[in-house]
């Protein structure tokens, strides 16, 4: 751990509240090893645990890492099932380490699509680390910020439909309340890893105002230093929300 790093984050005062992840590089990492892309993914798991453990650290209160999209449903068969496996050896390799330091993990996503043993993963690692007060760690699994959308969408037409609710009524707070990430901050801080320029369908309503921060490195060799990078940048820029300083 860079200590000094991390001293100065604490000395600037001014954490991010909630961090996202855009997890990106697990196949180039093993290809440039020569090894499967399944591997690749095998070897992130590494660089989520040093994610929340430098979230922890840091003081950072909300944790959303995107792990699996709803497009990766395309990709072939058989990387699917690894990256279910990769979900399933996670949850139950790390759960008890996460209870025990305060991690409380939620899973968010369309999840009716995950086999049965990616769901009862899932549910353990939720339910042994329910309560956890330290850091809350989102999973977005089978997830698509444009599928959410319509989705709240939907929601809220029905209850139009069925005269629960009145257009009027419908404005910026309750359609947040309608996605998978009701209750929760937006984000403050976007790291995405392995120099790509892009959001690929990530929580596309709630980054409206969030600080960007983009890194060459690839996942499997991002670490507490690399977060503590973002965080330091993060830190030196003025966030303004569309709105100008008097001069």
């Amino acid at each position: 751990m860079n200590s000094s790093s991390l001293d100065q984050i604490k000395l600037n005062g001014h954490v991010p509240r909630h961090v996202a992840v855009i997890m990106d590089g697990n196949g180039r990492w093993a290809r440039e090893r020569g090894l499967p892309r399944h591997e690749g993914h095998r070897a992130g798991v590494k660089s989520v645990r040093e994610c929340v453990e430098g979230c922890l650290d840091a003081g950072v209160e909300i944790l959303t890492l995107y792990a699996f999209s709803t497009e990766n449903w395309a990709r072939p068969k058989a990387e699917v099932l690894a990256l279910m496996g990769v979900l399933q050896y996670y949850a139950e390799k790390e759960r008890r380490t996460l209870a025990r330091q305060g991690v409380e993990v939620h899973v968010l996503g369309e999840l009716d699509r995950l086999d049965l043993a990616s769901k009862m993963a899932v549910n353990n690692i939720t339910q042994t680390t329910r309560g956890g007060s330290n850091l809350r760690m989102n999973l977005m699994i089978s997830y698509g910020s444009r599928e959410e959308i319509l989705k709240a969408t939907r929601d809220l037409a029905f209850q139009v439909k069925e005269g629960a609710l009145n257009p009027d009524e419908i404005d910026e707070s309750r359609f947040t309340g309608s996605l998978f990430t009701s209750g929760l901050p937006d984000p403050d801080l976007l790291v995405r890893t392995s120099g790509e320029y892009r959001l690929s369908n990530f929580m596309l309503w709630q980054l409206a105002y969030t600080e960007l921060y983009i890194t060459s490195v690839l996942w499997p060799d991002f670490g507490r230093e690399q977060l503590y990078e973002a965080i330091l940048d993060f830190q030196r820029r003025e966030r303004r929300f569309g709105r100008v300083t008097a001069t």
